[in-house]
Formats: C-alpha cells, sequence, structure tokens
C-alpha cells in the first residue's frame, strides 16, 4: 500500500508542481505564518552543508544560497520538481535527487549541517523512518527545522465566519483527496497528532529546541484579512495558527 501511495503522490506532484513555483519557500515558513526573517531559527550559514527534504522549485535553497551555504543538496518526489528547481538553481551546483524523503538512497551520513523541509515533512507516508534518516544524515550539533500545517489545522473549518472543528483530532489516519489544485491528480496525506511529530523526533534521537505554533507575519499587520471560508485565509490565521515549525537538534 505505501509503494502505490508514494507512486499516486508522485504523478500528482508532477501534474501541480507548477503551482508551486516559489510557493512555500524559504523565508516563508508557510501561510501567513511568521518568516525567517522575524524568527532567526537557521542562524549563521556561512559554508554550511545543507539538505533540502522536498525542495519543491528549488527556491528555498537559493535562499541558502544567498546565506552563504557551501553546499546544495535536496530530495523531492517530483520529477518536474527537480526540473523546475534545477531551473531556479542553474547558476550554482546543487545535488538534487528524485525519490521518497522516507527511503535511504545512500545520502551522505553525519554530513550535513543543517536538514530543513518547509512545507513537505507531512506527505512522508513514514514518519519514523523519515526522521531516523534525517536524524543519521546530521553531523553532530547539526539542525532539523521544518515547517508543516498545525496538525489541528485541517480540522479548523469556517462558515459564514464562524469556525469550528470538524472530524476527529484523536483519529490518525490518511486523507484521500480526489483533485488537488483543481486537476485530476489524487492525494493521499496521513494526518497525525502534534504529539506523534514530537514523540517521533524524540525516539530518532533528537533534542528539540523550539515548537512555535506560529502567529500571523508582521508583514500582514495592516492587512484586513476580511472573513473568508477558504482553507487558509488571513481571518481564520489571526484566530488559530495555520503553521506549525519546530527545531531540533542532534547533540552528541
Amino acid at each position: 500500500m505505501t509503494k502505490q501511495i508514494l507512486e499516486q503522490n508522485r504523478q500528482s506532484w508532477d501534474k501541480v508542481a507548477h503551482h508551486f513555483n516559489g510557493v512555500d519557500a524559504l523565508p516563508s515558513y508557510g501561510p501567513f505564518a511568521k518568516t525567517e526573517d522575524e524568527l532567526r531559527l537557521f542562524a549563521d550559514m556561512e559554508n554550511k552543508r545543507v539538505l533540502d527534504i522536498g525542495y519543491g522549485s528549488g527556491h528555498s535553497l537559493l535562499y541558502m544560497a544567498g546565506k552563504g551555504a557551501s553546499e546544495l543538496w535536496g530530495v523531492d518526489i517530483s520529477e518536474e520538481q527537480r526540473k523546475a528547481a534545477e531551473e531556479t538553481l542553474s547558476n550554482l551546483t546543487p545535488k538534487l535527487y528524485c525519490a521518497p524523503m522516507e527511503e535511504d538512497i545512500g545520502l551522505p551520513k553525519e554530513y550535513f549541517d543543517c536538514v530543513y523541509s518547509i512545507y513537505a515533512i507531512g506527505w512522508t507516508t513514514d514518519l519514523a523512518q523519515t526522521f531516523q534518516l534525517i536524524y543519521s544524515y546530521l553531523k553532530q550539533g547539526g539542525r532539523f527545522i521544518f515547517s508543516w500545517d498545525h496538525p489541528l489545522y485541517p480540522h479548523v473549518r469556517s462558515q459564514n465566519g464562524k469556525i469550528y472543528l470538524h472530524g476527529s483530532y484523536q483519529q490518525e489516519e490518511t486523507e484521500v483527496y480526489g483533485a488537488f489544485k483543481g486537476e485530476d491528480a489524487p492525494m493521499v496525506i496521513h494526518k497525525r497528532k502534534m504529539s506523534t511529530y514530537i514523540n517521533e523526533l524524540i525516539k530518532a534521537g533528537f533534542t528539540i529546541e523550539a515548537v512555535i505554533e506560529s502567529e500571523v507575519s508582521s508583514n500582514f499587520d495592516f492587512a484586513e484579512g476580511e472573513v473568508s471560508d477558504r482553507y487558509y485565509s488571513l481571518y481564520k490565521a489571526r484566530k488559530f495558527p495555520t503553521t506549525m515549525i519546530i527545531k531540533a537538534v542532534k547533540k552528541g
């Protein structure tokens, strides 16, 4: 079943990749969330080796290059995303792989100063395996920073401005989207609780340094945020965080 989900998602990401060119990439952590410019979780990236899990169109790696990173590596399930990232990074020399994040493809162990993932980690079909692999890639003292939908956010609905919870947060399960971004691109995604992310990080060996349930970025201070029932909206984000951001460290 896992292989079927991965293959289905790979095919669908190839179809919808063009919708995400430059979207959900550093310095942004997610829709309406505080940015890296505000949170400063990465600190000095000069001469650092970085690995991007779910690199998408490559814009987060481009951001890292601008911060002085010495080596740019990335893993993404979509071949179309790799093509987009290669174009974005055409003046650089990244090492980009097309593979599932939960698969050991022989990336160097205890090599990277920083592994990060911007709005991609939740697509994994095996969270424990993914975190264990990421832990193995990092040097002692290396950092892992990732953002994803706040685990309660998929249950937050809005109707005529009234916000309510839908479904069971307690029940972790897969959800099937018949059409993603309005295209014939069915996707399967796992719903997990906040505690699951935290506990799997701990089991993998990480020390957690920060868990951020992000407030709205100051970039939207002067935006009105009119009532909206869209999945992501400034109106909802001001009442409930869209995004969680976690920083963990591999300590010796």
